[in-house]
């Protein structure tokens, strides 16, 4: 409407003024949905921290599917089956299924950590007398802080949900929770010096690896003996040795049986789906030209697939021409063919696993070759 009425005539009583037009008020705008917290946290991220994480994060999709670390990695649920906790590129993330968002993200300040295995605790807190008695007994003392941390926090009968969670190449556990430290002389794990004995197996691991000439397989069958190639494939028989001395394959089955064809072992599972070499995951295939399945009794490595080695290893009962350069052969029966053939010749199930175990008993390394 006009703001002002037309004109009219002297002689006609003017109308008043046409009222104003009042305009509509907008609509409130809906309630912005929450942020996602994992998604808040990654976007804090700045271009280094990041890199890092990612970097990491590609190293364990690396590893994916390798049946090491990963295998023990999980997920889970609160007490009340509401959230759920998983490790992320960002942290512990915990996520609420009934507003189907993370709704926090745990240890996201740790950005050297990439938590993995988690196992929660949502108790009460139990304190125990003879604790409380030490602290009060030290309670001047210049290690205080080694037993009273959290004490403040930590009220008997007061829920102090914890997470324990490991993290991609650590060797020790993380508590994620609520409280923090309440001594400010307490441990600094990230900056102490290393012990003693840490550095002595520093040292030993940085010693050049012992190669065995050769190798005595004790089964409850018998002692098979074979010769190992560490020239040719060093990284093979390294494993191979590293294991054996450790008791790796003791009480191992062999868990494939097939005649005409080939005894398999080395898988701590005992079906053929498990196993890893010493560094923790695979490694790749060492094949050379003068090492061939060429012959009955040569030792060889199995695999899932090219560079996909691990623990397990079988022995050829027949020449296996069609293995070559699909599997690396690392050793060749010298004593104990007869054993091989008893084993080769046990009674099997339909998925080639003997009805009764035959079982290695103990893997010994010989550094001299037998005259």
């Amino acid at each position: 409407a006009p703001p002002f009425a037309p004109p009219v005539e002297d002689d006609e009583e003017a109308p008043p003024f046409a009222p104003p037009v009042e305009e509509e008020e907008a609509p409130p705008p809906p309630p912005a949905e929450p942020e996602d917290a994992a998604l808040r946290a990654l976007v804090a991220l700045d271009d280094l921290s990041y890199g890092r994480r990612s970097a990491a994060e590609r190293e364990i999709q690396a590893q994916a599917g390798r049946r090491s670390f990963l295998a023990r990695w999980n997920a889970v649920f609160d007490e009340t089956g509401h959230y759920l906790l998983y490790g992320s590129i960002v942290g512990v993330c915990v996520y609420a299924l009934d507003a189907g968002r993370v709704v926090a993200v745990l240890g996201a300040a740790d950005e050297a950590e990439r938590f993995g295995c988690l196992a929660l605790f949502e108790g009460a807190a139990k304190l125990d007398a003879q604790l409380e008695q030490a602290r009060r007994q030290v309670a001047d003392s210049p290690q205080q802080g080694s037993l009273t941390m959290g004490a403040e926090q930590s009220r008997e009968g007061v829920s102090d949900p914890t997470c324990f969670a490991s993290s991609f190449r650590r060797k020790r556990f993380y508590l994620l929770s609520r409280r923090a430290p309440d001594a400010p002389d307490a441990r600094d794990v990230q900056n102490e010096l290393p012990t003693a004995d840490e550095l002595g197996r520093r040292a030993a691991a940085s010693r050049p690896a012992l190669l065995g000439a050769e190798a005595t397989l004790r089964t409850t069958m018998g002692d098979v003996r074979f010769r190992l190639f560490g020239n040719e494939c060093p990284k093979t028989v390294e494993n191979f040795c590293a294991h054996a001395r450790d008791g790796y394959y003791d009480g191992l089955i062999f868990h494939r049986v097939i005649k005409s064809f080939m005894i398999q072992t080395g898988d701590p599972l005992g079906d053929g789906t498990g196993g890893e070499s010493i560094w923790g995951g695979e490694f790749h295939d060492e094949f050379h030209p003068s090492l061939r399945h060429d012959r009955p009794f040569t030792v060889s490595m199995a695999n899932a697939g090219p560079d996909t080695n691990g623990s397990q290893f079988f022995v050829t009962t027949v020449p296996t021409p069609w293995l070559d350069d699909k599997h690396t052969v690392f050793g060749r029966v010298t004593h104990g063919m007869e054993v091989c053939q008893a084993i080769e010749n046990v009674k099997c199930n339909r998925f080639d696993k003997p009805h009764e175990d035959v079982a290695i008993i103990a893997v010994e390394i010989h550094d001299v070759a037998a005259a």
